[in-house]
């Protein structure tokens, strides 16, 4: 676990503990020095200007939903810059797939009921992600209970209208959750990250993570349809993240278990030694001021 060892980015952003590392830089556990709350704070690295433009948009998507995680705030100081955000303790559903394998079926229509609620609300904002995976996909711990997905990391996201700021022959996203159209160059579309989702769906059902050259196999089930739709090779053919969610939640899907636990992987926040000490004098010294006050009001009565 890395600590803090330099001041409070832009007097704002107080870094406690390195807890993630991504391809724009790495994830600290910080105190957002405004609010007082523990925050996610991702704090860009080694970076051109290309680089930097895609970070300063990421803190401006700003879509509020609940199961969607944009910035909260930014700051920049020098070289350094990074953006807040809520800080999710309960690991990624990559994590999650690691350690249990495939998931029961109604576990996973759960999860991609909240991801396509996610995907919906982006698209609806006039934004493809690009990056949908597991690994973006991150959990609240919710112990044995009913899962919480919050969809992450819009590092690559594009506005459909805006220009695009990643440029250059390389295809923008993971291999094996690339629609069969990206390999063409094709532009931006919200149906790129539909077919993500259905490859994220075989994948919490099979426990099987997409490979090059390997066909992607939909198990019998209640999802199957739903999850063909998602991969049809058509784009023009998928349905959109909304009526895919629609269409999801007249499905009957009978739960099954038992469910898996997302438990809290974050630990205790590193303490700062010097601001308890600093507390604990004040809070001395209050004690003391009262206790003089009580004297003095005992002697004049």
């Amino acid at each position: 676990m890395t600590h803090r060892t330099t001041p409070p980015l832009a007097g704002r952003y107080e870094l406690l503990d390195r807890i993630g590392t991504g391809g724009m830089g790495t994830v600290w556990r910080a105190r957002d020095l405004r609010s007082g709350e523990l925050v996610a704070a991702k704090l860009l690295g080694a970076h051109d200007s290309g680089m930097l433009l895609r970070f300063v948009r990421e803190q401006g998507l700003r879509i509020r939903h609940p199961h969607v995680l944009t910035p909260t705030g930014w700051a920049a100081d020098d070289h350094r810059v990074v953006l807040g955000m809520d800080l999710v303790r309960g690991g990624s559903v990559d994590e999650l797939l690691r350690e249990t394998g495939p998931l029961p079926t109604s576990y996973a229509a759960v999860l991609l009921d909240q991801l396509l609620q996610a995907l919906a609300a982006v698209h609806a904002a006039g934004v493809v992600h690009r990056d949908v995976k597991p690994a973006n996909l991150l959990l609240e711990p919710t112990g044995d209970g009913p899962p919480y997905l919050r969809l992450g990391d819009f590092g690559v996201a594009v506005p459909v209208e805006d220009v695009r700021l990643t440029r250059g022959p390389a295809v923008v996203g993971t291999d094996g959750y690339l629609a069969p159209e990206q390999q063409d160059r094709s532009v931006p579309d919200p149906a790129q990250d539909v077919y993500a989702a259905g490859v994220v769906a075989t994948q919490l059902l099979t426990g099987r993570p997409p490979r090059a050259g390997r066909p992607l196999l939909v198990p019998e089930g209640p999802l199957r349809p739903l999850v063909t739709a998602l991969l049809d090779p058509d784009p023009a053919l998928r349905p959109s993240a909304a009526a895919a969610l629609e269409r999801l939640r007249r499905v009957d899907v009978p739960r099954d278990g038992p469910w898996p636990v997302v438990p809290d992987r974050l630990a205790p926040p590193p303490r700062d030694g010097g601001r308890a000490a600093t507390v604990a004098i004040a809070c001395f010294l209050v004690a003391i001021a009262l206790c003089c006050a009580a004297v003095a009001l005992l002697i004049t009565g």
